[in-house]
């Protein structure tokens, strides 16, 4: 039953997560970084907080007790991933939902899988970091080797989806019209990129903050929290991620509100937030929508986490899902009408090359616990 409850948790988080942008797109002559700031006021404030408030057991008395250097690094991990949550909006204007995401979930893929194992046999950073298997370490194992095939295949992966947006770009040179009229392939890549490697600083983040999930769940133990099942070595509390999370978004509150504000006193588009003759309503209710989306993505895959209780399968089901959402978002929106069949074929096998890596690694996961322990 948890196994299965874990799958529709991951579903649902994964379908957010591939989601989330599309409201964004039905919000009318506002300025991007008007919708992006509105929205993002639920993603990193209200959500978060109204999530600690109904779930978490004394939240403030955790982050109260909590060492201030486990608090400040769990915030830089969430600043360094505000970077990357607010670059991933430019990518998906710039590439659109299907070439986007493809490329954006690759990178951030090989980031998260190797990021700390090669930082572990750096002098100096490895006392700084979790412990756990180094890039070294893979090499001689047969699940590291096997992992690394996967991240072989997922670069193959990126490079096909990178192909197919050249060849998208090259067939649409002359038809700019529709979903494709920001599209630019150039600038969206480099901005992918950068987003990609930072965005993986949110698991980096839940890492650093371990010990105040602990703490929430000890707290639901104690007090008789509903949700709390039992799991091997002891709990789990459904909800017992949400203090990480509130932390980690606080970072991303800060990147984004000051490049928001400064964008909007830079173009002069503050007036976009009162001005009548837009559709107001309408604009702030599909950016809460946008936000409220996103968070979801985050506070299902904690729950499906606590049930599962493999971070392979949890991170296979999570990543499959977001790239199948949001691909299908892309088709939905023909983001690549009037492209030939030849990059139509392309695409698709980018993103099938794609899964494949992120299955393959779930898998080495799952056959050889101990990889868990690359971060």
């Amino acid at each position: 039953m948890n196994a299965l409850l874990g799958i529709i948790f991951h579903t649902i988080g994964g379908g957010a997560s591939g989601s989330w942008y599309m409201p964004y797109n039905w919000v009318k002559k506002w300025r991007w970084e008007v919708y992006w700031i509105s929205g993002g006021i639920f993603s990193w404030l209200i959500m978060p907080l109204l999530a600690v408030l109904l779930t978490t057991p004394d939240w403030q008395g955790i982050l109260q007790t909590t060492q201030g250097r486990v608090i400040l690094n769990t915030y830089i991990m969430g600043l360094l991933w505000g970077i990357g949550g607010l670059t991933y909006g430019l990518a998906i204007r710039y590439l659109g939902m299907s070439l986007g995401n493809s490329v954006l979930l690759g990178i951030t893929s090989v980031v998260g899988s190797l990021g700390l194992p090669i930082l572990r046999n750096v002098p100096g950073v490895a006392e700084i970091i979790p412990e756990g298997l180094s890039f070294t370490d893979l090499f001689g194992s047969t699940g590291g080797q096997i992992v690394l095939l996967g991240i072989a295949i997922l670069l193959v992966g990126i490079i096909l989806s990178g192909r197919a947006g050249i060849k998208k770009d090259q067939d649409l040179h002359h038809l700019k019209e529709g979903v494709n009229s920001e599209f630019n392939l150039s600038k969206g890549l480099m901005i992918a990129i950068v987003s990609g490697v930072l965005s993986a600083f949110f698991s980096f983040g839940i890492d650093a903050g371990k010990g105040m999930a602990v703490a929430a769940r000890e707290l639901a133990v104690e007090q008789g929290y509903p949700f709390v099942t039992a799991a091997e070595g002891g709990f789990k509390y459904l909800f017992e991620n949400n203090i990480i999370f509130f932390v980690i978004l606080w970072g991303g509150l800060t990147t984004n509100l000051i490049w928001s504000t400064a964008l909007i006193f830079k173009n002069k588009t503050g007036g976009d937030f009162a001005d009548k003759t837009t559709p107001l309503l309408r604009n702030y209710l599909f950016c809460a929508l946008a936000g409220t989306t996103w968070f979801l993505q985050f506070f299902f895959y904690g729950m499906g986490e606590t049930k599962i209780g493999n971070g392979a399968s949890s991170w296979t089901l999570h990543m499959a899902t977001i790239i199948l959402t949001a691909n299908l978002w892309g088709f939905y929106r023909k983001e690549w009408k009037g492209v030939s069949k030849r990059t139509y074929n392309m695409i698709l096998l980018g993103i099938a090359t794609i899964l494949l890596s992120v299955i393959i690694i779930g898998i080495a996961k799952w056959l050889y616990p101990e990889l868990n322990a690359l971060g």
